[in-house]
């Protein structure tokens, strides 16, 4: 088989198989060896008591359907809950929440639960889930190109270490780009062609993205521009007279917003539904009569979406870091940073050669339509003028922590590669000299992006290509690019390899390491005691330059593992004093973990509650009290 025809008749959907497969076994194996990452502890647990309270308090700042979809399997095998639980009562209160959450996730994770099984189980949807995004990229690719379309951009996806990393996490971003990208065809095909059943296609879609993240909004200026676009310039089908265009037009707008409309009525039910038992306190304001409590339930759902949204957009602007360079919020070129290092060569040699065979076929094709399939023009314009919208987005925020937070314009780079063999083909066929060595290219392209994905087992959360130029990951990227606490049980393997009874752990995460590390000793390396001289410390790669200071470690012996996540040191039999050679930083140097501006170690707070719920409402007065201080002195 040459590589230019690609595979014929059923053999694209066995190939499609087999990668799927494959895709599902590495990411699958990967997160099996791994402990619990930092926003799972808080999205197990509520999701779970989202089924079984029907109750929505915990984790308001994220819209319910992925933590929804983990805990369908803990629900129906019987996970228990306490609900009588300190952190359970606590929590109800918007600003409780923030708090209670990591608690009562922490405790359904590990004490009322067993914390491997829990915690398989919860994955297993999003790993499934993960799956099914790859075979809609395969299906989409197939139509905008031909089948060998379809495996490229199959294979560039199931090998994507972004979403080998990310996609059976408990987290919202495979779930909103799985969504999103099935909203954005059925929006193409709702304009083109708008019948009932593409209306509720796309509002079923729609509302599934809104449901799984609040950034799911920017679908709706993806809308705004290709519906722009075509004024600028028309598409196929699209009529030239006036009077016929106008009816045109009017028959879509109206589809589009019924569709919007069905959308909002699916993310209402959702809500309706999950707050159920929840408590309507937060209507006191209105008068009591007999109609008041009715009044108060149908309120909630809009009551509590928005609520969240108030939340995530509180949370929007966070301190970054980026190629050593500390950062008060977010900076326009951390996703392009994070995009060239974190994913395969093969991957950017492949969006290399898609842009040259493009220009190469607009010099050397006359035939128009001889790439895109004509009745999939207003498909392909929606695709990348909504990778134009997310990618600015993107490069905007003032939250860049991720490279997870760049999942959609991931997704939708890797549609880009769909016409790429059938530009090659045509190519070929109009004698352009370079179109088999690009054929070739491709094949070897795919081929070796299968290599780094299986090297790279199972280490994929920390993984850097060579644009890195070896230099050590702490001082490139942050967060859950490097470690997000994701590796404890390799650090339990290396505690056992080394026969010791105590280690020093400086993690990056809020919850309990002894579940996984019964010897861990929590530990700040900016602020070691005289009585850990001497000691084995084990410190996070994320903690080094970014979460903490703690640059003055590497003078001493150390190694690293866990593919690069972790680092583990021997302690000097005499710690040199703060701000001495040597020794650690003066408290006026000190990164705080998260970027929290607060003077306390906040992992150390919730790692107190987490052991002692009865210090929820002390912890939760005392910040109220410094926040209060803070906000007076503001105004003097």
């Amino acid at each position: 088989m040459s590589p230019e025809s690609g595979p014929r008749g059923g053999k694209p959907n066995a190939v499609a198989v087999v990668l799927l497969g494959m895709m599902a076994l590495l990411a699958g194996g990967s997160v099996r060896r791994e402990s619990v990452t930092v926003d799972e502890v808080a999205h197990v647990g509520a999701g779970v008591s989202y089924l079984q309270a029907l109750d929505l308090r915990m984790n308001e700042e994220h819209p319910p359907l992925a933590k929804v979809l983990a805990a369908i399997p803990l629900v129906l095998r019987g996970a228990h809950a306490d609900y009588s639980h300190l952190s359970w009562s606590f929590s109800q209160g918007f600003s409780k929440q923030f708090l209670g959450e990591w608690v009562f996730g922490h405790w359904l994770l590990t004490r009322w639960n067993d914390p491997v099984t829990t915690l398989f189980w919860a994955r297993m949807p999003m790993l499934l889930l993960t799956v099914a995004l790859g075979f809609v990229l395969y299906r989409y690719g197939a139509k905008l190109g031909n089948p060998m379309g379809g495996l490229l951009c199959l294979c560039s996806y199931a090998t994507m270490p972004a979403f080998l990393t990310f996609g059976p996490l408990v987290l919202t971003d495979v779930a909103v780009t799985f969504f999103s990208v099935l909203t954005l065809w059925a929006f193409a095909d709702l304009w083109r062609f708008p019948t009932r059943e593409a209306l509720v296609k796309f509002g079923l879609a729609l509302g599934g993205a809104l449901l799984s993240k609040f950034s799911a909004g920017l679908l709706l200026l993806c809308f705004m521009a290709v519906v722009l676009s075509l004024r600028l310039r028309r598409a196929p089908q699209q009529p030239t007279e006036k009077n016929e265009l106008r009816a045109w037009r009017r028959q879509r707008w109206r589809s589009l917003i019924l569709g919007v409309l069905l959308a909002t009525f699916v993310v209402y039910t959702v809500y309706f539904v999950l707050s159920w038992n929840q408590p309507t306190d937060s209507f006191a304001i209105l008068p009591h009569a007999p109609v008041s409590p009715l009044v108060r339930r149908l309120l909630m759902p809009p009551w509590l979406y928005f609520r969240g949204l108030a939340g995530f957009a509180m949370s929007a602007s966070r301190p970054t870091y980026i190629l050593g360079n500390a950062y008060p919020h977010g900076v326009w070129f951390y996703f392009p940073v994070v995009f060239f290092l974190k994913s395969p060569l093969a991957f950017l040699a492949l969006l290399l050669l898609a842009l040259v065979a493009a220009l190469a076929a607009r010099s050397e094709l006359t035939t128009s339509g001889t790439v895109i399939p004509k009745s999939l023009v207003l498909h392909w314009r929606t695709l990348w003028i909504s990778l134009a919208v997310f990618t600015a987005a993107c490069m905007l925020s003032r939250l860049t922590i991720s490279i997870r937070h760049f999942s959609m314009p991931l997704v939708l780079l890797i549609l880009m590669l769909a016409p790429l063999p059938t530009m090659l083909d045509s190519l070929r066929r109009s004698r352009w000299r370079l179109a088999l060595a690009g054929s070739w290219l491709t094949l070897a392209l795919a081929l070796w992006s299968l290599v780094t994905a299986m090297r790279a087992y199972p280490y994929y959360l920390p993984f850097l290509n060579s644009l890195s130029m070896g230099r050590p990951g702490y001082e490139l990227v942050n967060d859950s690019n490097l470690d997000w606490n994701q590796a404890l049980p390799d650090v339990e393997q290396w505690v056992q390899r080394r026969g010791l009874q105590r280690i020093l752990l400086d993690q990056y995460g809020i919850s309990d390491p002894i579940v996984y590390v019964p010897q861990a000793q929590f530990w700040n390396c900016q602020d070691p005691s005289a009585a850990d001289a001497g000691a084995w410390a084990v410190v996070s790669a994320s903690m080094i330059a970014d979460g903490h200071n703690c640059r003055w470690l590497l003078q001493y012996p150390h190694e690293s593992f866990a593919g690069g996540s972790m680092y583990s040191f021997q302690l000097p039999t005499v710690i040199p004093s703060a701000g001495s050679a040597g020794g650690p930083p003066l408290s006026a140097f000190w990164h705080n973990f998260g970027g929290v501006p607060w003077p306390e170690d906040i992992r150390l707070v919730t790692l107190n509650c987490i052991r002692d719920p009865g210090q929820l409402q002390p912890t939760m007065d005392r910040m109220m009290a410094r926040y209060q201080a803070a906000t007076r002195e503001k105004k003097k």
